[in-house]
């Protein structure tokens, strides 16, 4: 399909027998779109009709097969192409098994890329990538251009394929459950960093290094390639990059890229020459991750975008929902939603934007990752923890095994869900205090995902008399 455009591509599609695993935000424009353009699509998906709800009506009214509940990959045969949902793993033995038949199999995102005819922009790593893609794309519609933003977040880019024009930008945010596969890599890639996650689905920490590193094993003489310097399995992925490299790090100042300099202004060095951005102080989002994410993304624009319009960016982003979300104050406790808090580097990562100790809320859904890293943190920065999940057991295991614990600083308390959760924290907070959600953790115990985890938290606090 090298070359195609988006016009060949639908009319070879046309007439196709086409699965897709999974009814998500990803997938349902998609499924709308290829029944449009005459495809015979299939849909599968382990819920059930009434799960789907009206959805179900809508495929089926549009001549789209439904297969449905626990078997709905029982018979994933006869398929000229299958799109699988991007969470689902791409080893999956029903996926091999089809393959090994002779269908196609892709995702919405590898075949975005091969279509796409404008410039594209890509961000992963384990922690930051959608503030760091959200910057991106920000600045870029701040200078000019017409932003298209999606992937990992946001909405599905392949359904307005069609609307893309060269002269356009492709901003994305690619999962390592998405790059397993990718066999395409952008114009510019950005890997913020790479640290222990999703190795409940992962086979080890090395597939999923392995996964990232497909962001620029593709790329070509004339990309650019963005790392951060101050995380070892980044920096460690220089030899791979075959195009521009750039690098960025609040501790070193590279030969090209963007840094934090001593005196704490944001400066960038192209070509021998520094640049001042803007200093740390005037950047709208507290902590020190969200430097980071400025001077990630700073590298991937840098020469595209004006420096006045990074400085304004700086000083006028309020971040993204549930990333350290001010959700209200009241009687002077300040409650932050960090659901996005999948995992103790992020988890971390909040807690150090803060300057007195907080109380916070985590536990949920167990990745497999390990939490002694996270335990020094808590008795630095937490006054209270407030545990619940699968995972609160393993957070206690690896504060009380920490040497600086002595058993009381931080307090822990138990919640058997969100609502009791935050009517604890209620309880406990006293103004002047800072309460959080920072989970830790994934949210499948409970959620089906992070936003849904976040709003719930939203809805309790802001009810809270």
């Amino acid at each position: 399909m090298n070359g195609w455009t988006a016009k060949e591509f639908f009319q070879w599609v046309k007439g196709k027998k086409i699965a897709f695993i999974g009814v998500g935000v990803t997938n349902t424009d998609c499924i709308r779109l290829f029944a449009k353009k005459g495809a015979e699509v299939s849909v599968l998906d382990r819920k059930s009709r009434q799960q789907l709800g009206d959805l179900a009506d809508e495929f089926e009214q549009s001549g789209v097969r439904l297969i449905l509940g626990d078997g709905y990959l029982d018979s994933l045969t006869g398929y000229d192409a299958v799109f699988r949902a991007p969470g689902m793993y791409f080893n999956h033995p029903a996926l091999a098994a089809a393959r090994r038949e002779g269908a196609v199999i892709t995702s919405e995102m590898e075949l975005f890329f091969r279509l796409c005819p404008c410039k594209t922009y890509a961000v992963t790593g384990s922690d930051g990538k959608t503030t760091t893609t959200t910057l991106i794309a920000e600045m870029l519609a701040a200078s000019g251009k017409k932003v298209y933003k999606g992937g990992n977040i946001g909405r599905a880019l392949l359904p307005v394929i069609e609307e893309i024009s060269p002269d356009d930008a492709a901003v994305v945010e690619l999962s390592s459950f998405q790059l397993i596969s990718m066999r395409q890599s952008p114009d510019v890639a950005v890997i913020t960093n790479v640290a222990p996650n999703h190795l409940d689905v992962h086979r080890d920490m090395q597939e999923y290094i392995d996964s990232k590193k497909n962001l620029i094993l593709h790329q070509d003489g004339f990309s650019r390639t963005v790392l951060n310097r101050d995380n070892k399995i980044t920096r460690d992925m220089e030899t791979l990059v075959r195009g521009q490299l750039l690098e960025f790090s609040r501790q070193e100042e590279p030969e090209a890229g963007a840094y934090l300099r001593q005196d704490g202004m944001l400066c960038a060095r192209y070509r021998g020459k520094e640049t001042q951005i803007v200093h740390m102080d005037e950047i709208k989002l507290p902590g020190l991750h969200n430097v980071e994410n400025f001077l990630a993304a700073y590298s991937a624009v840098w020469g595209e975008v004006p420096v006045e319009t990074m400085v304004r960016t700086a000083r006028e982003f309020g971040g993204v929902e549930h990333r350290m979300e001010l959700v209200r104050e009241r009687g002077g406790v300040k409650w932050y939603n960090d659901s996005i808090g999948t995992s103790p580097t992020r988890t971390i990562a909040g807690l150090k934007a803060f300057r007195q100790k907080i109380i916070l809320i985590a536990g949920g859904y167990d990745k497999k990752i390990p939490y002694e890293p996270l335990a020094p943190y808590l008795c630095e920065k937490v006054s209270h923890l407030i545990l619940m999940g699968a995972t609160g057991p393993k957070i206690q295991q690896a504060l009380e095994a920490f040497p600086g614990y002595d058993g009381q600083h931080p307090e822990v308390h138990w919640a058997r869900s969100m609502e009791e959760a935050v009517q604890a924290a209620d309880a406990l907070a006293a103004s002047g205090d800072i309460v959080a959600l920072s989970p830790a953790s994934a949210s499948f115990d409970l959620y089906p995902n992070f936003e849904k985890r976040g709003e719930h938290f939203k809805t309790l606090v802001t009810g809270l008399k």
